[in-house]
């Protein structure tokens, strides 16, 4: 590629000049090519454990003038291909031209305006979101990695680093190349060479650790090796790296989203030295996701940028020190001292931002007011006016918001709420403008005893804070927030207060009407998920008098519709019932709806999916915080296998299903505040309480029932409401009630002994976690399909495992090399496994030639087609694992018949299409006239018959009689070889044709080409003989019914020849496709040009005169698309006979194949054995398997 110019000061240090003219030399790198001897070898040496300032590429072209010493370097190339094109661009176009300069300095000054010209040409020409931002050092490293490792062009590089890979106890000096897709590896020492290539959605553990063998080293675990790296300069920075890598593979595992490049983030001022632009992107997510987390904002908020400032509390009457976050939508503040200090202020809520007057006591002050008359004052910016610039550029894009601005965010639960009734969707609905609770408590007479008073005396309470702190979103969030969140949120203020704390708030205002219109569009749609929630809408808290009537159970319905329509990736899951119906009580629709959304989509992200793969997460992470609080317990815990059963139901529900409601609802309100750190913590607080009864109990059951009893008697004595029935504890309260323990007592006991778990420490579980539970599930997925295809195929279970890898392996590679369709439509995890990966003509067309015993030569990908479209049942384009294996395992393990039976199909529609065989439509007209009972085996191979006699359905029968109907519909009709249809002259054919491409490779070539030919000649007569006697048979029929398909009177002498013609000249056709280009002297045509038997002219001879060891080859007047005899037909039974005939053809369909030989090459062809840099003169071709 041509690059940016650069000096060389020596042009001849580790390179050899291989061409030169009077400007320019064509250089090859020492050590890259044939020979090279130790000077080469030590030259690559360097190349590697250095990464000298010398190029990467092999090649090279530098700009010479005769008086100067300096070099330039105009292009490199990793392929002599390359560099020789861009050498003949430089002689045909600018030798010439630079010959009649007169001055050095003027010709170096022309070429180099000359490569920069076309190096802005080209990055004119491409697409937007292709222009290359990287550096030519870069883009070069880039290069090498896809030559070293046989990488396509979409495969893209997001960092390289120098390192130390542990092969056994020695350490191999080289590079790591970190790509978006796989994790490699590549040294190059004294000749002996190392590489090493492992997929990201292979990786099943990633531990950063220091060991005496292993200093400060990465380990990256696959399911059946480890790899060591150490020596890294900046260890952390990889390591993080790799955790993003792991985790994008992750998702794709998940839900088959492939990593798509963010193309809306800022350039850079310049061009960064050795930072690509993935690693920008992938920096910026990571940022973007600790901001986001950190103040609960939505998914779709960029930080823009931030920095350290002061904020003036007037609460406290000082300056708090931390930081200023800027984004698309909000301003945030965060204090450098944990919980000091937090403030989330929304652009839609800002009315002015200006400079303030700078002073020694308040320097650089930036003054920012809402629309609820509230002032925040942050001062010692160190760029004030671009801080300022930016703000106002992101108010001019905010819109203006329809809230209520004018009324005082005081009123978030009048006025703000009364003004959303009119939106979209019924007004008049009670629970549109009230909690459930509300409207079940309005009627009850004013309770005045002491947890009334206890009740408006927190009440009080906050409305100080709020008087003191501020309200609404914009709300200065201290510690002491804190305590009164853990004292119990009022139940008047709760909704309010869940909102606020879990983002809910902003989403809700950002999205006026949104909840409305989804209830309209998804009310009446019928779906697997609506059919689950109504199965489930009276199991949501039986209980409680809200959800005893329809009121109540309607409210649930249009949310947890609403959001199934929002969210059809995650539908409907068991326990969002639970948990919606505690939001609806203390919620209206709409905002138990967003805070449904918070829930789901961002404060417990993955769980509510199909495989509740984020609990099962938090599972894991609970299993290691209890490993690190309590060993003693966790160990005889893990020999019960408690805590795995425990804890998901904990965390699906946060405690609402297994702990009485009044006590539960507590720990949702420090749930919104605090997050996942708080269920862990109680959870781990339980646990602690009940020590000695649990190290005591010596089956799961006691266990079980231990904890389950202590839950039911964790009782809220500060409750006002009427106290709700806890089922379950009925039902195991036994002869003697367990002592009451209170749940205040419960949560500040958690916070006593493990308030010091900090959130970004269990994000950082979580990642370990979510590796291993993702991988265990696609292990079972895959133990699930194997054992589904025990029965169904002969393959052994490690060759069905093997084939599910490579199967799902070429599927997870179109994810992001590209394909004809989107993998995401290809991968439904609502079906069952063995029908979850899906893939295309194009990737089934590797796989069979990969893996397929009938290798055809270039007819290969002919039969590969005809072979999927026999295995697409449904007509998708798209083939799954079980058809794959159905198709495979007939090659493979099938007996003679079996393989000729799928053979034969192969050469009949819908295998064979229209393009293939012309005349195919008509010969079905032909067969659905004679033998009406075949047409369905034309339609539809594979699929089992099933018929029913006409005369019965007039019949009145009991219902036992169609139950039996039924049950014999359902079974699988075997198909015999009677089944098959008939196969015309076009389609006999391309069989022969097939068969004659399929014995190339074989050792017994010649015998195999003498039977086919003489299978060919004895089944071209049979169907001649079969012709006169249907047609003897049929003439008066068909001369009444309609004109003569084959307009000849008479069967000539020479007619029966325009079949054989038609077959020997294809097999003729298809012998010289896999032969070397042949002379056209009669000398040539000796014995091993086509065969070792005669050849002859089939217009000279009748059926009678041909010999058995002789081959027809057609005649000039017969050409592909003449008129074929559509009388002509053979059965399946006369191919089989005709075959049974020959000995070499049997031995050759009986032979027993055996696929790990192909197996172990398709799984090679990713790894494919590399040339070192001692053998790579030749290019390499770059696989993109």
């Amino acid at each position: 590629m041509w690059i940016q110019p650069e000096e060389v000061l020596l042009a001849g240090a580790l390179w050899v000049s291989e061409r030169a003219n009077p400007f320019f030399i064509l250089q090859r790198r020492r050590g890259h090519g044939r020979g090279g001897g130790l000077s080469g070898l030590l030259v690559g040496t360097l190349d590697v454990v250095l990464d000298s300032s010398a190029r990467v590429a092999p090649y090279r072209i530098l700009l010479q003038t005769a008086d100067s010493q300096i070099y330039w370097n105009i292009a490199c190339g990793s392929s002599r291909k390359e560099i020789t094109e861009h050498w003949d661009w430089l002689e045909s176009n600018l030798l010439q031209t630079i010959s009649i300069f007169d001055n050095d300095e003027d010709v170096t000054t022309f070429v180099k305006g000359k490569i920069c010209g076309i190096i802005a040409e080209e990055n004119r020409l491409k697409p937007s979101n292709e222009q290359e931002e990287d550096s030519g050092k870069f883009r070069e490293a880039e290069l090498k990695m896809r030559r070293l490792f046989g990488m396509p062009d979409e495969e893209k590089l997001v960092n390289y680093y120098s390192c130390s890979y542990w092969k056994g106890r020695v350490p191999r000096q080289g590079w790591l190349y970190l790509s978006v897709n796989h994790l490699c590896f590549y040294s190059f020492l004294l000749g002996k060479e190392v590489t090493l290539v492992v997929q990201w959605t292979e990786v099943t553990q990633l531990e950063k650790n220091a060991t005496l063998l292993f200093p400060e080293s990465i380990r990256v675990s696959t399911r059946h090796t480890e790899h060591f790296f150490s020596m890294f300069l900046n260890i952390n920075d990889t390591f993080k790296l790799m955790e993003q890598l792991a985790n994008i593979a992750m998702r794709q595992l998940l839900d088959n989203e492939a990593f798509a490049a963010d193309r809306s983030l800022p350039k850079p001022c310049k061009t960064l030295k050795n930072v690509s632009v993935l690693k920008r992107d992938l920096d910026a997510r990571a940022k973007n996701e600790r901001y986001r987390a950190m103040f609960r904002l939505t998914q779709d908020e960029r930080l823009d940028g931030h920095t350290d400032c002061t904020l003036w509390t007037p609460f406290a009457k000082m300056h708090v020190v931390g930081q200023l976050f800027i984004s698309n939508n909000y301003i945030c503040f965060n204090s450098k001292e944990e919980d000091l200090c937090q403030l989330i202020i929304p652009l839609r809520e800002v009315s002015i931002v200006e400079k303030a007057d700078s002073s020694s006591v308040l320097p650089c002050p930036v003054s920012i007011s809402t629309k609820n008359k509230m002032t925040f004052l942050f001062a010692n910016l160190k760029d004030r006016d671009f801080l300022v610039q930016r703000i106002s550029d992101f108010l001019q894009r905010t819109p203006d918001s329809s809230w209520g601005d004018t009324s005082p965010l005081s009123l978030i639960g009048q006025s703000v709420r009364q003004s959303q009734l009119r939106l979209r969707y019924h007004s008049g609905l009670p629970t549109a403008s009230q909690g459930l609770l509300q409207l079940y408590h309005q009627d009850a007479l004013e309770d005045l005893g002491p947890k009334a008073m206890k009740e408006k005396m927190k009440e009080e309470a906050w409305n100080i804070h709020f008087s003191e702190f501020g309200r609404g979103v914009c709300m200065y969030r201290t510690s002491r927030t804190r305590e009164l969140v853990l004292n119990g949120i009022p139940e008047r203020l709760r909704g309010e207060l869940w909102l606020l704390f879990s983002g809910a708030q902003n989403e809700m205002a950002s999205h006026p009407g949104y909840y409305g219109d989804l209830v309209e569009q998804a009310m009446g749609l019928c779906s697997l998920a609506t059919e689950e929630i109504e199965r489930d809408l009276h199991r949501s808290m039986p209980e409680h008098r809200a959800f005893q009537n329809e009121m109540g159970i309607a409210a649930l319905r249009r949310v947890l519709t609403a959001y199934a329509h929002r969210n059809p990736g995650i539908g409907y899951c068991q326990a969002m019932n639970i948990v919606t119906s505690v939001l609806l009580l203390y919620c209206t629709e709409e905002e138990a709806f967003w805070l449904l959304v918070a829930l789901c989509e961002r404060m417990l992200p993955d769980y509510y999916n199909t495989r509740v793969v984020g609990a099962l997460v938090d599972q894991g992470v609970f299993e290691e915080l209890t490993r690190a609080f309590l060993p003693l317990l966790y160990e005889h815990m893990q020999e019960l296998g408690v805590i795995s059963t425990i804890s998901l139901s904990w965390f699906l529900t946060l405690f609402l299903s297994v702990m009485p409601f009044d006590s539960a609802v507590l720990l949702v309100d420090c749930f919104f505040y605090e997050g996942i750190k708080v269920t862990f913590q109680v959870a781990l607080a339980v646990l602690h309480d009940n020590m000695d009864a649990l190290l005591a109990c010596s089956d799961e059951g006691e266990a079980m029932t231990i904890l389950g009893r202590y839950l039911d008697n964790v009782v809220n004595k500060q409750t006002v409401a009427p106290p709700i029935p806890h089922l379950h504890a009925l039902l195991t309260s036994g002869d003697e009630p367990p002592p009451e323990i209170d749940v205040f007592d419960l949560i500040k006991s958690s916070y006593e002994k493990f308030g010091s778990l900090r959130s970004d420490v269990i994000e950082q579980m979580r990642f370990k976690q979510r590796l291993k539970v993702i991988q265990s599930l696609e292990d079972t997925a895959k133990r699930s399909v194997v054992r589904a295809m025990m029965t169904e195929s002969a393959f052994s279970i490690e060759e069905l495992e093997e084939l599910y890898c490579l199967f799902k392996s070429k599927h997870m590679t179109s994810c992001y090399w590209g394909s004809t369709s989107s993998a995401a439509e290809r991968h439904d995890p609502s079906l069952p496994y063995l029908e979850q990966y899906r893939i295309d003509p194009v990737q089934f067309a590797q796989l069979f030639s990969a893996l397929a015993p009938w290798t055809c030569g270039g007819h290969t990908s002919t039969l590969s087609a005809r072979l999927f479209r026999l295995l697409d049942q449904n007509q998708d384009v798209l083939v799954n694992f079980k058809e794959f294996i159905t198709g495979l395992s007939g090659m493979y393990h099938g007996d003679m018949t079996e393989k000729l039976k799928l053979l034969y199909k192969l050469h009949l529609p819908p295998a064979l299409c229209p393009e293939e065989a012309e005349s195919a439509l008509e010969a079905a007209h032909f067969f659905t006239e004679d033998e009406p009972r075949d047409f369905s085996c034309l339609t539809s191979v594979f699929k089992a018959e099933t018929t029913c006699d006409s005369a019965s359905l007039s019949e009145v029968k009991d219902y036992k009689y169609y139950l039996r109907m039924w049950a014999k519909e359902k079974e699988p009709k075997r198909e015999t070889i009677k089944d098959l249809p008939r196969m015309n002259q076009e389609q006999f054919i391309e069989l022969c044709k097939t068969l004659y491409n399929m014995f190339s490779e074989e050792p017994l070539e010649q015998q195999l080409y003498h039977s086919i030919a003489t299978v060919a000649s004895l089944l071209l007569r049979i169907g001649e003989v079969g012709k006169k006697f249907n047609n003897g048979g049929k003439k008066t029929d068909i001369a009444a019914q309609a004109p003569p398909i084959n307009p000849q009177g008479e069967e000539g002498p020479g007619e029966g020849l325009s079949g054989e013609s038609q077959v020997c000249q294809a097999l003729a056709d298809a012998q010289l496709e896999p032969a070397a280009p042949q002379t056209p002297d009669d000398e040539t045509k000796d014995d091993t040009s086509v065969s070792s038997y005669s050849v002859v002219s089939s217009g000279s001879l009748q059926c009678e005169d041909i010999a058995d060891d002789t081959v027809l080859i057609g005649g000039g007047e017969q050409r592909r698309g003449s008129v074929l005899d559509v009388d002509w037909s053979i059965t399946f039974e006369q191919v089989l006979a005709s075959m049974l005939t020959e000995p070499p053809l049997v031995d050759y369909f009986e032979k027993k194949r055996d696929i790990q030989a192909k197996m172990a090459a398709c799984k090679a062809q990713r790894a494919v054995e590399r040339q070192t840099s001692s053998t790579s003169d030749h290019e390499l071709t770059q696989h993109s398997t």
